[in-house]
C-alpha cells in the first residue's frame, strides 16, 4: 500500500468525492451565483456595470487572500480547524450581503464571502493529495475538477431560476444555507487526513519552508501560469457574459441560464476525458493540446464576430473554448500537487490563489477594452486569446513538456 487511501473502499471514496464536491463547489457558487442578477443590482444599487463587476472582482481578491492563509494554516495544524473557522466566517458575510443596505457594504460582504469560501477548494484537494497519489491522484481531482469546473457554469442557471422566485437578496440567504451545511459536514462528516506526525516532517514546518518548496519547483511555477491564465480567460468570459448576452443578444434571465447550462456539457466533455488521457499519455502532453485549442477558440470568436455571425457564430467557439477548459484544470491540479505530498496544502492554496487572484485583476479588462460601449464578443474573447498565448508560452518555456516524468501508476 502506497498511499492510506489505497485501502478506502469504493463506497467510502464516492462519499469522500460528493463531500468534497461539494466543499469544491463552495467557492464557484459564490462567485457566480449572482452573475445572473448583476442588470438588477445596476439597477437597485443606481451605478454603472463596471462597479457592479467590481463586487465579483473583490469576491475573488478575498478567495485569493483566504487561500493563501488557509494553505499553509491546513499543513501546520490539519485540515479541519481551518475548515471550520473560514466556512463560518462564509456563513456571516452571505447573512451581511442580504442584508446589505447600499453598494460599499455590499462590496465589502462579498469579499469577506470570498475569504470565507476559499478553505473548500483548497483543503478538499489537501484532503485527497494526503489520501491519495499517482494515477489514482489524477482520478480524484479529475472529479473535483470536474465540481469547480462545472460549478462556475451551472451556478448562473441555478441563480436564474431563484431570482424567478426571489430577488437578489434572497440568492445570498441561499448561499448562508449553502455555506451552513458544509459548516455541519466539516463539524461531523469530515476527518481529519494530517496526522501530527506528518505537520512536523522536516523541510514542512514552518510557512516559508512550505513555500520555498513549491516555487523552486520549475514545473510547478509553470503549471501556476497556465492555471491562473485558462482562470482568467474562463472568468473574463463569466463576468462580461451577463452583459453580453442578456443586454446585447436580449437574452432574459432564464435564457441566459440555460446557455451556461448548454456550455457546462463541455466542461464535463473535457474533464472526463482529460482524466483518462492524462493517466495514458501524461497530463503536460493533454496541456499541449488544451492550451493550443484555447487559443484557437478565442481567435474563432472574434471571427465569427466580426463576420456579423450573431448569438451562434459566438456560442459555438464558445463550447469549444469551454471544453478546452475542462481539459486544462484537472491536469494543471495533477503536475501541481503530485510533486509536493508534504505540502498539499500550500501548494493547493499557491494554484486557487493564482486562479482566482490573477482572475479578479484580468476578467476587469474586458470593460476597458471596451470602453464607454456595449460588451462585445470581440472585447471578451480578446482578453481570452491574450490569456490563452501567455498559457501557451508558459507550457513550452517553463514547464518543458518533454522534461516532465510519467506518472506513478
Amino acid at each position: 500500500m502506497l498511499h492510506p487511501g489505497d485501502a478506502i473502499s469504493a463506497r467510502r471514496r464516492t462519499i469522500y468525492i460528493l463531500l468534497l464536491g461539494a466543499l469544491t463547489a463552495l467557492g464557484p457558487f459564490t462567485i457566480d451565483l449572482y452573475l445572473p442578477a448583476f442588470p438588477l443590482l445596476e439597477s437597485d444599487f443606481q451605478t454603472t456595470a463596471a462597479a457592479i463587476q467590481l463586487t465579483l472582482t473583490g469576491t475573488m481578491i478575498g478567495f485569493a487572500i483566504g487561500q493563501l492563509v488557509v494553505g499553509p494554516l491546513s499543513d501546520k495544524v490539519g485540515r479541519r480547524i481551518p475548515l471550520i473557522s473560514v466556512t463560518a466566517l462564509h456563513v456571516l458575510a452571505s447573512v451581511a450581503a442580504a442584508l446589505a443596505p447600499d453598494f460599499i457594504l455590499l462590496g465589502t460582504a462579498r469579499v469577506f464571502m470570498g475569504i470565507g469560501a476559499a478553505a473548500g477548494g483548497v483543503v478538499a484537494m489537501a484532503i485527497v493529495r494526503d489520501l491519495f497519489g499517482g494515477r489514482r491522484l489524477v482520478v480524484m481531482l479529475s472529479r473535483l475538477a470536474l465540481v469547480s469546473g462545472v460549478a462556475p457554469v451551472v451556478a448562473p442557471l441555478l441563480g436564474s431560476a431563484l431570482l424567478a422566485v426571489m430577488d437578489w437578496r434572497g440568492i445570498f440567504v441561499v448561499l448562508a444555507c449553502y455555506g451552513g451545511a458544509m459548516l455541519v459536514c466539516g463539524l461531523f462528516l469530515i476527518p481529519e487526513t494530517l496526522p501530527k506526525e506528518r505537520r512536523q516532517d522536516r523541510g514542512s514546518t514552518t510557512v516559508l519552508q512550505r513555500y520555498k518548496s513549491v516555487f523552486s519547483d520549475r514545473v510547478f511555477i509553470g503549471v501556476l501560469v497556465i492555471g491562473g491564465m485558462t482562470f482568467s480567460g474562463l472568468f473574463s468570459y463569466l463576468s462580461a457574459s451577463s452583459f453580453l448576452f442578456q443586454q446585447t443578444h436580449g437574452l432574459n434571465a432564464q435564457q441566459y441560464g440555460w446557455l451556461f447550462a448548454a456550455n457546462s456539457v463541455g466542461l464535463v466533455i473535457g474533464v472526463q476525458a482529460a482524466s483518462r488521457l492524462a493517466a495514458r499519455f501524461g497530463p503536460q502532453w493533454v496541456l499541449a493540446f488544451s492550451t493550443s485549442a484555447l487559443l484557437l477558440s478565442g481567435l474563432a470568436i472574434i471571427l465569427t464576430d466580426q463576420l456579423g455571425l450573431g448569438l451562434w457564430g459566438t456560442v459555438i467557439p464558445l463550447f469549444v473554448f469551454m471544453t478546452s477548459c475542462g481539459f486544462t484544470f484537472p491536469c494543471v491540479q495533477v503536475l501541481a500537487l503530485d510533486r509536493h505530498g508534504k505540502a498539499a496544502g500550500t501548494a493547493a492554496s499557491v494554484l486557487g490563489a493564482c486562479n482566482n487572484g490573477v482572475a479578479a485583476i484580468i476578467s476587469p479588462v474586458v470593460f476597458l477594452v471596451a470602453g464607454s460601449g456595449d460588451v462585445t464578443a470581440t472585447t471578451m474573447a480578446s482578453v481570452m486569446v491574450g490569456c490563452a498565448v501567455l498559457g501557451i508560452l508558459s507550457l513550452w518555456l517553463i514547464v518543458r513538456p518533454r522534461t516532465v516524468g510519467m506518472l506513478n501508476p
